[in-house]
């Protein structure tokens, strides 16, 4: 689960992690009572979960109430894109920051290696760009420490990091101390990504994060009630809808519906459909043994979502039989008077049943495939062609 700016920080904050004073909104009213509040100049920043805010307008500063009206108004609603075209991500909340004069900016992350099964900590003296410009700019200016999973990070062993770094040594403490904390979120909080960037040393001598990028762990949510009830506030409808229906979903930026049981499978139809130039919109896994109440459940999933044009159901029947998932599409378009045009491929158990059921439900919208290629290319062409 990602976490907004404003949510991370009041996580650092819990923990006693310096960040600036802040406050949450979600109107235009309330942005200008937050700028009153904490003085001016304040930084009026745009709430999504995507990279590269300022460039696209979703950061502004304000020097007086016109100017955070105005801003806070052109901010709500808009459209913002990632560095790499993801998106849209339209802006419904902000943080209103106390502004900061910046002397000099760092990096710092905190990330779960998984291939060392350890968490590894990455510093850096260049702030204010990506750690991947800076591994291009300059690969020796990383800094990067495994932590001890048993003992931690202590003090000393940030300290030593630090004077690797290259950041000055009038901050080392303060930068060391900042570590420790940032380690010992990760762990207490099941966090697999915690990043400042920039970790800002400002004008009074103290270093603060200025931005968050933080990620919990979603299997360990059940051990933090108070992070459960903002995966509710941020959740995506449809992965909030999957969740409800115990289906495992994950949303992507492309509109053909992907559905499959097993999650090799679903990865390897995504991969497929990548292949035949289409853009999968969903990873969504029915899972073994797939009843048709459950394949009811995640095509309301997978329609749900107004880009998708077209659905992919690729099943191979092991302990899940062919002819139950085809008793559920059938019921599922019957039921909900869907239109748009379902590629169905089915292999294994009862396959030649599944086949038979689903020729006779007389659908013109179900489309028959007996191959995993064969019938990716025939739903991106369906689809309209690449997306």
């Amino acid at each position: 689960m990602d976490l907004l700016e404003y949510q991370g920080k009041e996580l650092f904050a819990r923990h006693g992690l310096p960040v600036p004073k802040g406050s949450h909104a979600v109107t235009t009213e309330e942005a200008v009572k937050a700028s009153d509040a904490l003085g001016y100049p304040v930084a009026v920043k745009a709430q999504v979960l995507i990279g590269g805010r300022g460039k696209a307008g979703g950061i502004k500063i304000a020097t007086d109430g016109v100017q955070a009206h105005e801003h806070a108004g052109d901010i709500i609603g808009m459209d913002i894109f990632g560095p790499h075209g993801e998106g849209p991500f339209k802006v419904e909340q902000l943080w209103v920051e106390a502004g900061s004069d910046i002397d000099e900016e760092y990096y710092a992350s905190v990330i779960l290696d998984r291939s060392a099964k350890k968490l590894l900590i990455i510093l850096s003296h260049m702030g204010g760009m990506d750690v991947e410009a800076i591994a291009k700019s300059d690969p020796e200016a990383l800094i990067k420490e495994h932590v001890d999973p048993i003992n931690g990070l202590d003090e000393a062993t940030a300290r030593a990091l630090v004077a690797k770094s290259a950041i000055p040594g009038k901050v080392a403490d303060q930068v060391a101390e900042i570590l420790v904390k940032m380690v010992s979120i990760a762990q207490k909080e099941d966090a697999t990504l915690i990043e400042i960037n920039p970790l800002i040393l400002n004008a009074a001598g103290e270093v603060v994060a200025l931005d968050s990028k933080t990620t919990i762990d979603t299997n360990a949510l059940y051990r933090h009630p108070e992070l459960e009830e903002l995966a509710a506030e941020i959740a995506d409808p449809q992965e909030a809808m999957a969740k409800e229906r115990g289906l495992i979903y994950v949303k992507l930026e492309g509109d053909i519906g992907i559905l499959g049981n097993g999650a090799g499978l679903c990865m390897s139809t995504l991969d497929v459909v990548a292949q035949a130039g289409g853009a999968p919109a969903n990873f969504l896994d029915a899972g073994g043994g797939s009843k048709a109440e459950a394949i009811i459940d995640a095509l309301e999933v997978i329609t749900s979502d107004v880009k998708v044009k077209a659905v992919l159901f690729n099943i191979f029947g092991g302990i899940t039989r062919c002819d139950e998932v085809a008793k559920g599409i059938i019921e599922a378009v019957g039921r909900m008077g869907i239109q748009m045009p379902i590629v169905v491929r089915l292999d294994g158990t009862n396959s030649e049943e599944g086949q038979r059921l689903l020729a006779e439900a007389g659908f013109s919208n179900l489309h028959d495939e007996s191959t995993m290629l064969g019938a990716a290319k025939r739903v991106v062409e369906l689809a309209g062609g690449s997306a």
